[in-house]
């Protein structure tokens, strides 16, 4: 295992394992050292960020690394060069590239043309270090993932795919409910429908706020992504009753809502509830860091997983 481009192809017991290191980096980080001591990671923004940036500064750095942030001003990597001959440059001074990108396909040429580990710091189809961090938070909140229910509610797009994957994985029962026209990849859906029966986990995708049944997280992200021009007058028709509010928490059972961030208070979300002691808001941006450690100690660090 080299690359992390998506959680598409682990199976069950590594997933287990990586939330296990998870766990164990941000308890005992002293336990593991400094395992990118003098390694030097590039990290390619091609969208800009707030948390997966300083949550990879910061981490790298803590782990004993350096990192070396290349901005692309908002342009795809491809308009200015082939992103494969870009990965082979990096490669040759560094030990491992982070890319958030516009398209999954950049980080499969970048992977092509590098012989060093890439991270998928989100592409339009995934965001696997955001849903590592999600479910090392859930844990940490209900003592197990593991015959637990997440719900997501709203926008179908790449953080509920990999919510979907790496909680099928991890034996987490997932409900997605999202307006007509804007669920998930299809494909994507297949395939999530194919983990959860191997790994006897239900799986409930509808267009009908109705359809929600109990759960314990409750997950929601922003109705517009980034670079979306919708107006928000079309949005608010579409997805109003999707709102994530405290009505529906009473209603589901869910005793915790999770953000991915950055929210829009009052429109996705509640603003009273992203205050609430039901908000798990911050400590997932918080785990976003620890989620990453364990990615990159794993496979820039050499640290083996159980």
């Amino acid at each position: 295992m080299q690359d992390l481009l998506s959680f598409r192809d682990w199976n069950s017991t590594s997933m287990h394992s990586l939330l296990k290191l998870a766990v164990e980096l941000k308890r005992s980080p002293e336990k593991f050292g400094r395992p990118l001591e003098g390694k030097s990671i590039v990290a390619i923004f091609e969208k800009p960020s707030l948390r997966t940036r300083v949550s990879f500064d910061i981490g790298i750095n803590k782990l004993g690394g350096h990192m070396v942030y290349v901005d692309s001003q908002g342009s795809p990597l491809k308009d200015r060069e082939d992103p494969i001959d870009v990965g082979a440059n990096l490669a040759c001074w560094a030990d491992a590239i982070v890319a958030r990108v516009y398209e999954h396909k950049t980080l499969v040429d970048l992977a092509a043309g590098a012989n060093i580990p890439v991270i998928n710091a989100l592409c339009d189809l995934y965001h696997p270090c955001q849903a590592l961090a999600d479910y090392l938070a859930m844990f940490e909140k209900l003592g197990d993932v593991k015959g637990k229910t997440m719900a997501y509610i709203g926008d179908g797009n790449n953080v509920t795919h990999s919510l979907l994957i790496v909680g099928a994985l991890l034996g987490c029962h997932q409900t997605v409910i999202t307006p007509k026209g804007f669920e998930i990849n299809p494909n994507i859906a297949k395939h999530a429908a194919k983990l959860a029966y191997e790994n006897n986990v239900s799986l409930t995708i509808a267009n009908d706020i109705n359809e929600l049944g109990q759960a314990d997280i409750l997950y929601t992200d922003t109705w517009l992504s980034m670079g979306d021009n919708t107006p928000l007058a079309e949005i608010k028709d579409k997805f109003a009753v999707y709102q994530v509010n405290e009505a529906l928490m009473q209603r589901s059972g869910a005793s915790h809502v999770m953000h991915c961030q950055p929210a829009h208070r009052d429109l996705e979300i509640s603003g009273s509830l992203m205050d609430s002691d039901q908000s798990l808001l911050m400590l997932q941006a918080e785990n976003r860091m620890h989620a990453q450690n364990a990615i990159l100690a794993m496979l820039v660090g050499n640290v083996a997983l159980d």
